[in-house]
């Protein structure tokens, strides 16, 4: 039965997809993808006109954050409860890592794109700094 007061949207099977985009805000799922295993986290992004919000629907996701700046510093670790919502503020580096199985809700400006989000390449002290 088809209802016009909602839309139902089906999640992906693997990696990001924006699922609703309304006035200045998207709604995005990520969901697990080999992308997102420790060993292929070679970079880090920023946005520098939003704030993004992460919460952990199921599964494990662990955010890494580095310091507003021209490259990401002291790279720390911050492990995702479920339940929680994590505010990650404009022009703070970050990337995150998850297990098999695992989808995070996303809600983030709708402009948000890769002309306002840069990424940086991570040099062996701040890939050592994520693997320790």
């Amino acid at each position: 039965m088809e209802h016009q007061e909602i839309e139902i949207i089906e999640f992906q099977p693997e990696g990001y997809k924006p699922l609703v985009d309304f006035g200045q805000w998207r709604v995005a799922v990520l969901k697990f993808c080999d992308d997102l295993k420790l060993e292929n986290i070679k970079t880090m992004q920023k946005h520098l006109e939003t704030d993004e919000v992460f919460v952990l629907i199921r599964g494990n996701c662990t955010l890494f954050l580095g310091k507003d700046g021209d490259t990401p510093e002291d790279i720390h670790r911050v492990h995702m409860e479920p339940g929680k919502i994590y505010n990650i503020k404009k022009g703070v580096w970050h990337n995150h890592i998850m297990d098999e199985g695992t989808e995070v809700l996303i809600v983030e400006n709708r402009n948000t794109c890769d002309d306002n989000s840069p990424i940086i390449p991570l040099n062996a002290q701040q890939l050592a700094q994520l693997n320790a």
